[in-house]
């Protein structure tokens, strides 16, 4: 999630477990405990899909963070003593640091709560900037400054907001889940590869991802779209999905493709192989494009230090087709699938 949520989080935490200890100090150092494992993302790991990869590694580790808020307590309890007991001051700060990664295993992109064991849990049930998340948190702490002698009263009602909307986001996706599997059900796409994730800032309309060998299958569903003798049918968008063309993978093709979840595409760009991650984004707005090897006459394909490719601005002219579709609009399922103007892209009905 984004820093502004969890520094809202950190300091919403840090007030609740103060209690009436609670002052306003207390909230400014669980924001910064709430931001602390995020200082990762400052750390070179040579090459921009290991800098990808690895973010959210280590110093997002129930195993890492653990200890070391044991050890925070400790230094801080011997050099800055409080009114607090060290369990008390320990668990203020061990639900500071712990809940940003259990935040961010709700989103897309991933997380390794058990680093070092190699798994990454990722629920995709919260776009990394959710407002509706964010907000009773932030009206609150301000609350809480102006009423002070309610701070943890009112942080610890806007967790309960906050949590209960996190936890209403998995009663979606599994909705979304559901729908989408009955639409496949007697189709070829049936149990497929299937990824669901909510589209920006919102949580009303999703983007689905079927992996099809050399293709794969986009379309999108909302939450306010009308039920008819059907169902939900869904338009799809099928796309290219291409192949690597290489031998063998290199060692940065088969990190970023495990850490997709194989949800990824092999494109020809100028001679250029692209890697790209089909989770994160959406249609042609996908952030995670990698440029991996040249192609040569001579040469053929020749492994390049990875380059990451310049993200692709949203075109205003997109959005109202965006919003539309998120209102329950089926009739602009065309236009969001042909947003990139591939004519080669055609839109089909499973």
């Amino acid at each position: 999630m984004d820093s502004i949520t969890q520094a809202a989080l950190g300091a919403s935490v840090a007030a609740v477990v103060a209690g009436r200890h609670c002052k306003p100090k207390t909230l400014l150092i669980g924001a910064a405990l709430g931001t602390l494992p995020d200082l990762d993302v400052f750390i070179d790991y040579g090459d921009p899909i290991s800098d990808t990869v690895k973010h959210r590694g280590f110093s997002h580790s129930l195993f890492v963070l653990l200890p070391f808020s044991l050890l925070l307590t400790a230094l801080w309890h011997h050099y800055r003593p409080t009114v607090l007991s060290f369990g008390r001051l320990w668990l203020l700060v061990a639900a500071c640091l712990i809940t940003h990664p259990l935040l961010d295993s709700f989103t897309t992109y991933g997380t390794q709560l058990f680093w070092p064991l190699d798994n990454s849990i990722a629920v995709s049930s919260i776009f990394i900037i959710d407002p509706l998340y964010t907000l009773p948190l932030l009206i609150m702490l301000i609350a809480s400054l102006m009423w002070r002698e309610k701070m943890a009263k009112l942080c610890s009602i806007g967790l309960i907001i906050s949590t209960t909307y996190l936890a209403w986001l998995v009663v979606a996706y599994k909705v979304i889940e559901h729908r989408i599997e009955q639409e496949l059900k007697h189709t070829p796409l049936a149990n497929k590869p299937m990824f669901i994730s909510p589209t920006p800032f919102n949580t009303v309309l999703w983007r689905f991802i079927i992996l099809d060998d050399d293709k794969y299958y986009e379309g999108f569903s909302s939450l306010l779209d009308p039920k008819d003798d059907d169902g939900y049918p869904i338009q799809w968008a099928q796309r290219e999905r291409g192949r690597l063309p290489l031998k063998q993978p290199s060692e940065h093709v088969a990190m970023l493709t495990k850490f997709a979840s194989d949800f990824v595409q092999y494109q020809t760009i100028d001679d250029q192989l692209v890697v790209t991650d089909l989770r994160l984004g959406l249609i042609e707005y996908l952030p995670f494009r990698f440029i991996v090897a040249k192609q040569s006459p001579q040469q053929g394909w020749q492994l390049i230090a990875p380059v990451k490719m310049e993200e692709r601005k949203v075109k205003p002219k997109h959005l109202p087709a965006l919003w539309l579709r998120l209102l329950g609009s089926r009739d602009v399922n065309a236009d969001l699938c042909h947003i990139n103007e591939c004519p080669s892209n055609t839109v089909i009905k499973t």
